[in-house]
Parts: structure tokens; sequence; C-alpha cells
């Protein structure tokens, strides 16, 4: 540093002639409307190690992290604040200094602001971080010093930089941990042992940290709610249900018990009390410890019959088959409004329509309670080791060591087209960043309507596709949703998107049209087709997923294969509609070559040729 410099620093005067002028507006006002979650959190969580121990890595991971629950977060990283605010500092001591001065100056400021200010800086010196910290109780602000411990020689091993390399050859002098001094943290509110901690699991701790203290509500981090009955209470809950009045439940029924059992509909503690179904349907939200996106109803319909018989019980045993399957606890009966109930939900009443016609159909009371699910609910078709929980995918993504997952929601067979748009989503997660995204190829399977492929025939096609290696088997994960098919445009499109995201996905796939179908009279879509994916770029509550919409893709007649649609060359591209297709699957046609693999579309025209023999 020249000697200019160096007076710039040293000869700094303090400023005279100033007085502090308080905020008109209290950090409590702030934080009503700072963030989606009330409250002040303004605090600075501060990141000290040596360089390469994995202080930016974390500190970006916590921001993500704390946003996407809706918490006002932002990370300051040293190369970043050195390229502004601190372009004039050097490296000698009294710069040092200065540099973490300004910084924990800016950290009160954003933490004043009612933001979480991570700071991540190597702050080698025990006194200065000491001063940031006193910079903060004075103006009676949090302030958590984290040390991110990771050994010398693997601070080294790491080197992205190659800063380590620089200073055992000499060309960087004063360098912490080689020619200067990192002072070790003695009292530290938190210490991350980077070389044997995974980030994950780094994160987890410094969420803890942060809600024993108060900054980060126990709600913003809640995890799935599981209704199965615990071991322990299997035995007497069982019994207890062979008193109580029971309630026969249709198959549709039972679908939406595994919805709710397993979690889906986090943090719904069984089928919905008037209260919440009115928060359903006139704001697409539970508004009870805070929004929570939630568009579909999840109810229990009973018949007027059933409804005089069991008002006043204590609780109800549900029953499939002659099986008793869970235990509704606390019953609420109240009127079931169909008509209004479609009209809010659809934007149509058309009976034409195969689930409104269900609805429509169904009793005239719904009943909401606690539910006690007493097993987890098999459907013995060969197929129940692809219903994973949401508990279950998070596992196995973390198995997979995925720092990406990326779902993909279908109910009908996959085309190259499909392949394409999940291949192009998956690089540019690597262009992002990212190393290890998965893919959930998440196909539905609960109720669809008469003429949809059958699950079994879907799962076969979709195995196909993999065995052709179209989609890569070593980071794909195929999996069963159980949820019913509405075909209620985009009103249901954010509770697929919203499941997967209970699932750990953190990027959601969205195409034309989703969950639509023709108008049943006029046969026109019953959904303007570009609706979905804009409504769920929009919808309040998927704080944790990015959405990626459809790029549009047809078949490229002169490269002979599913291309991204170009404008320029219009005459070169075919647009192979679903009816098309399923007409030449059952004339045993072959499509373009190009347009799915084989193997895939030979089980598609299977599934017709059965049809033809079973009609």
């Amino acid at each position: 540093m020249s000697g200019d410099d160096k007076k710039t620093i040293t000869e700094i005067h303090k400023s005279t002639n100033v007085v502090y002028q308080a905020h008109h507006v209290s950090r409590s006002k702030r934080g009503q409307i700072v963030g989606t979650r009330r409250g002040f959190r303004g605090c600075t969580v501060w990141l000290t190690g040596l360089s390469g121990a994995g202080k930016t890595t974390i500190g970006f991971a916590l921001e993500e992290y704390l946003v996407t629950h809706g918490i006002p977060c932002y990370s300051l990283d040293g190369d970043n604040i050195r390229q502004g605010l601190n372009k004039n500092l050097g490296f000698s001591s009294e710069d040092r200094e200065e540099n973490i001065r300004r910084i924990a100056e800016v950290a009160k400021l954003f933490a004043d602001a009612g933001l979480v200010c991570i700071a991540s800086f190597i702050s080698p010196f025990a006194k200065d971080r000491e001063k940031a910290r006193k910079s903060h109780e004075v103006s009676n602000l949090p302030f958590f010093e984290v040390f991110v411990d990771a050994p010398l020689d693997i601070c080294e091993n790491r080197d992205v930089k190659g800063l380590y390399k620089k200073a055992r050859a000499g060309e960087i002098k004063g360098f912490t941990g080689i020619d200067s001094e990192y002072e070790t943290p003695e009292s530290s509110e938190l210490v991350l042992k980077t070389n044997l901690t995974s980030v994950n699991e780094c994160i987890q701790r410094l969420v803890e940290l942060l809600e024993e203290r108060g900054i980060v509500p126990a709600a913003a981090s809640e995890g799935v709610k599981e209704l199965f009955v615990p071991d322990n209470k299997h035995d007497l809950v069982r019994e207890a249900a062979w008193t109580l009045p029971t309630l026969q439940i249709t198959r549709l029924d039972l679908q939406w018990v595994q919805v709710l059992s397993e979690g889906w509909a986090t943090p719904l503690s069984g089928f919905m009390r008037e209260r919440e179904l009115l928060q359903v349907l006139h704001f697409g939200m539970l508004l009870d410890g805070g929004l929570i996106n939630l568009t579909v109803p999840i109810v229990l319909p009973v018949c007027t019959d059933d409804k005089v018989r069991l008002a006043g019980s204590s609780a109800i045993a549900l029953v499939y088959s002659g099986r008793t399957v869970a235990v509704l606890q606390k019953p609420e009966f109240y009127q079931h409004r169909q008509e209004e109930r479609c009209a809010r939900q659809w934007g149509t009443t058309c009976e034409n329509h195969p689930y409104i016609k269900m609805v429509m159909e169904s009793g005239d009371w719904l009943v909401g309670g606690d539910l006690q699910v007493l097993e987890r609910i098999r459907w013995n078709d060969g197929l129940d080791q692809y219903r994973l929980t949401p508990m279950e995918l998070k596992q196995k993504f973390k198995d997979m060591n995925a720092d990406a997952i990326f779902a993909f929601q279908l109910r009908n067979p996959v085309h190259n087209g499909h392949a394409l748009l999940m291949q192009d989503t998956r690089r540019r997660l690597l262009e992002q960043g990212y190393k290890r995204p998965v893919l959930l190829l998440h196909p539905l399977g609960g109720w669809t309507k008469d003429d949809d492929v059958p699950l079994a025939w879907r799962m076969r096609q979709h195995a196909a596709v993999l065995e052709e290696g179209v989609l890569d088997p070593s980071s794909t994960v195929v999996a069963i949703f159980p949820s019913p098919m509405m075909y209620a445009g985009p009103t249901e499109v954010q509770w697929h998107c919203r499941s997967r995201m209970i699932a750990g996905a953190n990027f959601y796939i969205v195409g034309r049209d989703p969950a639509g179908m023709p108008h049943p009279v006029t046969k026109k879509d019953l959904y303007e087709p570009t609706h979905g994916a804009k409504v769920l770029s929009m919808a309040p509550g998927l704080t944790t997923v990015e959405i990626i919409p459809f790029r549009v893709a047809a078949y490229d007649k002169d490269k002979r294969c599913m291309d991204f649609y170009d404008p320029g060359r219009p005459q070169s591209f075919d647009f192979i509609s679903g009816t098309r297709m399923r007409q030449l699957a059952r004339e045993n046609k072959n499509p373009p070559d190009g347009f799915m693999a084989p193997k895939a579309w030979k089980v598609l025209t299977e599934y017709y040729s059965s049809l033809e023999k079973s009609n």
C-alpha cells in the first residue's frame, strides 16, 4: 500500500457536530411489512474463518434458505465488498481493521432495517470481531459469531482461487494462515467444522441457532406433517377404533386420506374444517400460522343420513372395503355447497366435467377433523414401491447428494419433447453452478378420467424411457404422486407445485395448459393454455421453489428430432398433438423418428391394442 493510501486510512478524522436522528418508523412496524412472516428479525450472522473454509458457500446457502422461507435476508461477501465500498483498502493491519469496521456498520444498517445480514469475512483479528459485536450490542441488535472451522491443510487443498499457492510462493504477503496470524474465536455462538459437516447440515445448525434466539419462527422450518399413529400408540388407537361409530369412505376418499397422512398437504391435520375450506375457496391460502398456499379443497363429503347418525360423536372410524384405515377426531359437520365449491375451484359448474360430476353427486354435508391414520395406504398393484412419501423422497435426495431437485408433474406418456425440457433444465442448473441436480419424475397416481392412460401402463412407459437412456437413470427419481387429478387448471397447478415443494423440490417445470382439459361441451380449452404458468409464477406462498416455464418444443422435420421451436422457420416444425399421438398408437403406426423412444412407443401401442381386444 502506498504512503498516500496509508495516510488516507490512518489520518481519518472523527466527525464532529453530528447528532443521531431517530427513525419515525419503529423496528416493530418495519418488521410487519418486511418479508412474508411478520415480526422484526434484524440481526447479523458473522461468519469468520480461513480463506477456503467455506464461509461464502455457507453464507449464500443460508441466504437462499432464509429467503425461500419468507425471511428477508442479505449476504455480504468479502470479495464483493472489496469491489465497491472497500475498493480503496489493501491488506495491511490498518486497512483490515477499517475493512471490518465498515462492514460491521453496513451489517448493522441491514439488521436495523429488519433483515438477517450474513457477513462472510476472514476477519482474522479478535479485537475487530469484538468491535463489530459491540457496535451491534450498543444498538440492541443481535450479533451471532459463527466460526467456520476447517484445518489449514484442507483449506489449502480446496484453494479454489489459487491464493494459498501464491502465498506459499511469496507472491502474496501477509496472507492469513501463511504469514499472517488468524486468531481463533474463543466464544463463538456456533462452530461449524466444514471438513466433517455437509453444507446442508451446516445450514440446519445455523437455522436451529436462529430459532433458539427467536430470529426464525419455528413454522419457517416446519418439516413434513405426517398423520400416522405413532408405533407406541398404534394398538391403543386401533382397539379404541373398534368401539367408534363408522363411516364408509370411497376409493377417492381413501386417496385423499393417503395424501393427508403422508404429509403432502402439510400443515393440514386432517380433512378441512369449515374455516379452512373458506380460506382455501376465497383466498387460495391457509391463513392461520402464516400465509400458506393451498388452492384445492381436501374435504370428506357425507350424506344426510350419515350426518344425522354421527352428529355428536367425539370420533369416527373411517372404513374402506371392510378395513378401518383411520380415526377422525373431533368431527365438525357443515354444509357442502357443491355448486359454489365448483364455481370457485373450476370456474364452471358444467356437470359433464368428470370431477365436477363426482362433486355434484357427493353428499350434502362435509365432515372435517383431525386424522389418525393407522397404517400406510397400500394398493397392492405392484407399484407400491414407487409410492414414496415426502419424507422418503427427501431422504433419497440426501442419499444422492442432490443440491438441486427439479420436479416434472405428468399424467401422460413421456415423449422426447418432454425429455428435451428436462434435459435442458438439468443443463441450465449445471450452468448455474449446481453440481448434482436430480430430476423428480413424478406421475400422478390418483383418480384420472376414463380416457387417460392408466397408471400401470404409464409407469411401464416411463421405465422404457429410462431404459433407452433418454433420461439419465442415475440422476432421476421416479415416484408416484398419490393425489387424484381434478382438471382444475391454474388453481390445481399450484397444488401440484406446492406438494413437490413439500417433498424437497426447489425447481418446478410447468408446461402448456397444466391440469387442463377441453371444455366438456364446447371442446375448446377450458383454461387459457398459458395461464397456468403465469399464475404459478405469481402465486403467493410458493417460497422455496423456482418456477421453470416450458419452452415450446415441437418435432423438427429437418433434424428429425424434437427441438425447441424456431419461429424463423415455422414450416420445419410439426406439432404432434396428444389426439394425433393416441390415434397413431391405436392404429399401431409409428410416429416420426425421434418423437418418442421406440421401446416407450411400443408400450403405448400395446396399451391401445389391449383396449381393442377388451372391446
